[in-house]
């Protein structure tokens, strides 16, 4: 039987070998710092690069709020190993440890610390919780073959608590709940009542580069609206610095609509894939983390779309 690397780690941790050459040292760990942001809140901030051996990863941002029984997680981190330092740093907060997790969204990043918390409530929106069984060993296969050792061990493991819009109630602590989409088919995001800190998820990226696998940039935009009304005392961006001015949503907006713009145009003007890679980016985009990167992915997972569109075989 061939096996593919991410079974073969898999055999690896369960016999405690030493790592293949080139995958990351067992050794390390992730150096996860909380920052506070409200009266028992706190954000992890995660590098704003793209995932690399490096990082681990860790390129996203994770928010903790006290409950009545412990703190509650929102978005879990990228692999078991994180989510083992995600659950000793927040005994550290609070000696109580995790009551409760929420996954904003279904991309890899963002659930794959699940395993570490399956003993309590994972609540995600119903669509959240399907895509995550429909995509997540697939997931999977792609998170093993760029992080290597980093990912050792980690299973899949979808959330397990469905929840809708609304007022919303978990350990005691009120959230208004927003569902919405454009990042992907099913976004949360989370008003805290309580600081009236906005935890975003991956709607909003600020001086990050945004992600577009999943996309629907016109939902994108909808949502944006949404979020830009909520009159929100600050914003936790799915990725890049706490945001204390509302910055963020502006931002993001305009590099979704820049993106639109340069892929409609190049489309009208003929360019390949590889002509529009090309392209220099503005300057205020230009310095965002995890760029020319996250362009370059755009292109190819939306362009051939909008050439479809712009220039209709047989016209």
């Amino acid at each position: 039987m061939t096996l593919t690397r991410r079974r073969t780690l898999g055999l690896l941790g369960a016999s405690a070998l030493a790592p293949a050459s080139g995958f990351a040292s067992p050794r390390l760990a992730y150096a996860l710092v909380p920052i506070e942001i409200g009266d028992g809140v706190w954000m992890v901030e995660g590098s704003t690069d793209y995932f690399s051996m490096q990082n681990g990863g860790a390129i996203v941002n994770v928010t903790l709020l006290r409950g009545d029984s412990g703190l509650i997680v929102v978005d879990s981190g990228p692999s078991l190993r994180y989510g083992e330092a995600l659950k000793t740093m927040a005994l550290g907060l609070d000696i109580r440890g995790v009551s409760a997790v929420v996954n904003t969204h279904h991309h890899p990043d963002h659930f794959f610390g699940n395993q570490v918390f399956r003993d309590v409530p994972i609540h995600a929106l119903g669509a959240t919780q399907a895509a995550a069984f429909a995509d997540g060993e697939a997931f999977a296969d792609n998170m093993y073959r760029l992080l290597g050792d980093w990912m050792r061990g980690t299973e899949v493991v979808p959330p397990t608590a469905v929840v809708a819009g609304g007022d919303l109630v978990i350990d005691g602590r009120m959230f208004a709940a927003l569902p919405l989409s454009g990042h992907t088919a099913a976004d949360l995001a989370l008003v805290d009542r309580a600081t009236g800190n906005l935890i975003a998820g991956d709607l909003v990226f600020f001086n990050r580069a945004p992600t577009t696998p999943s996309a629907d940039l016109d939902a994108w935009r909808a949502s944006l609206d949404v979020l830009a009304d909520t009159e929100a005392s600050a914003i936790v961006p799915g990725h890049g610095p706490y945001d204390t001015v509302g910055a963020s949503v502006a931002q993001t907006r305009a590099y979704l609509d820049w993106l639109e713009a340069t892929l409609r145009q190049g489309a009208r003007d003929g360019l390949g894939m590889v002509e529009l890679m090309d392209l220099d980016p503005p300057a205020e985009f230009a310095g965002m983390g995890a760029m020319p990167q996250e362009f370059h992915r755009t292109v190819a997972h939306l362009y051939p779309g909008i050439e479809t569109e712009i220039l209709p075989l047989g016209n």
